[in-house]
């Protein structure tokens, strides 16, 4: 059997490994002139660093199984720390939640007991929250919005604005008042609602292409398979060829914007064509700041969030503690908002005072400063949102990437799981 990927990102990588694996002639075709699509490494002053401050969790399992099985050590390659969410900016109080090293459900338990700069009735709604969704097996009756949801569960002040709200806009990437709570509700289930080692932090220690992509390219060769980047894929002909070859299935690994256009070009397939083009898309914007290298952060991840609609940033992360990149300081800002009006210059000063209001310091200016902008970065994830499943009408034609994992928002891990799906649909 003859399979072509189309797409080189990490569902693709994931699916040509699952199907190289298993003894399956396996050819993957990638427009750009590197891999890792969405979550990719870049060069830049000097530093290789990436398109996008990415964050893994312990719940990534077939995430981090795959990078074992392409020979990538997570425990060497990630820097796994405790959830801790620290705000030392809010007001009126400095917030901080960590969750402590203890079973599940007393994690839990003792972190929100614990956490400074919430009421006690705060950390009860909390755990009603929760509660609530076990009780109910973590499923809505019907999907809202996550604000409706914490509206109706009566989640407000310090845990709403410095948890709840930021975990939504980190996992989905779509603001609360937009955001599915049942997408939430299924990240809460695998994240706090799970083992403690799911909720831990694995944040890069290395740049994205050895996390994954550059060794997941040598086991698939090591495989007898091929990997063809600058091999821009246009159509798929009824007889599945595909870059001048021959195939007997075909996985289409490509964004949901990028796999309208090839869906359209055949009968069977066109419904979804149409599907897939009424998504809407988020934006996420990462900025680099290069401080002298004597600048570090109290934590390796920090919250700017002060108060209600007050300031731009959301986090702010010490690559110098990570990746050994000293003084380089990353900010993440994720789904819509006022951030995206204003020009890179302004964006910079505006993240730069209010890091240095946080930290009650005054900051040196910044060395070089680098503005990516992925302005299609993820699917926007709404209520009742229809999400295509890996298989389609169209026999031997599957789907992989984020958009395809329908119980996840747009993350690693649901890229990965979806390649993994389409791979093992074809093996089966």
């Amino acid at each position: 059997m003859k399979v072509a990927v189309v797409g080189g990102g990490w569902s693709g990588l994931a699916a040509a490994v699952e199907l190289a694996g298993a003894g399956v002639c396996t050819t993957v075709f990638e427009a750009a002139r590197q891999l890792g699509g969405r979550a990719r490494s870049v060069d830049l002053h000097g530093h290789r660093l990436d398109n996008g401050q990415h964050i893994l969790v312990g719940a990534y399992r077939e995430t981090l199984r795959l990078m074992r099985r392409v020979g990538a050590d997570p425990d060497r390659l990630l820097k796994r720390l405790p959830l801790e969410i620290v705000c030392p900016g809010a007001r009126p109080k400095p917030f901080a939640l960590r969750l402590p090293r203890l079973p599940k459900p007393w994690h839990l338990l003792a972190g929100l007991a614990t956490t400074r700069g919430a009421s006690l009735g705060d950390k009860l709604g909390a755990l009603r929250l929760m509660h609530f969704l076990q009780r109910n097996g973590y499923r809505l009756g019907e999907d809202c919005t996550v604000g409706a949801l914490l509206d109706r569960l009566h989640q407000h002040g310090a845990l709403r604005r410095h948890l709840w709200e930021p975990l939504c806009l980190a996992a989905l990437n779509t603001p609360p008042a937009q955001a599915s709570a049942q997408i939430f509700a299924n990240t809460l289930r695998d994240s706090l609602g799970a083992d403690r080692a799911a909720t831990d932090l694995l944040l890069p220690a290395v740049d994205l292409d050895r996390l994954f992509p550059a060794l997941a390219a040598e086991f698939i060769s090591a495989h007898a398979g091929k990997v063809r980047v600058s091999s821009r894929v246009t159509r798929i002909d009824d007889g599945f060829e595909v870059g001048g070859d021959h195939f007997d299935a075909v996985v289409l690994a490509v964004g949901a914007h990028h796999a309208e256009r090839l869906l359209a070009t055949d009968t069977t397939t066109q419904a979804l064509a149409r599907l897939v083009a009424g998504y809407v898309y988020e934006p996420i914007a990462t900025i680099y700041c290069g401080y002298p290298a004597a600048v570090r952060l109290p934590w390796p991840m920090l919250g700017l969030a002060a108060d209600e609609g007050d300031g731009l940033g959301q986090w702010a992360f010490d690559r110098g503690a990570l990746c050994g990149t000293a003084g380089v300081i990353a900010f993440v800002l994720s789904g819509s908002g006022a951030w995206q009006r204003l020009d890179d210059a302004t964006l910079v000063a505006t993240l730069h005072a209010e890091l240095a209001a946080a930290l009650n310091t005054r900051l040196p200016s910044a060395r070089w400063q680098c503005v990516i902008r992925e302005r299609r970065a993820t699917f926007s994830c709404r209520p009742g949102l229809p999400r295509p499943t890996a298989r389609t009408a169209r026999p031997g034609l599957w789907l992989a990437g984020d958009y395809v994992s329908a119980d996840y928002p747009a993350t690693i891990e649901a890229a990965v799981r979806s390649g993994v799906a389409a791979a093992r649909g074809i093996l089966g």
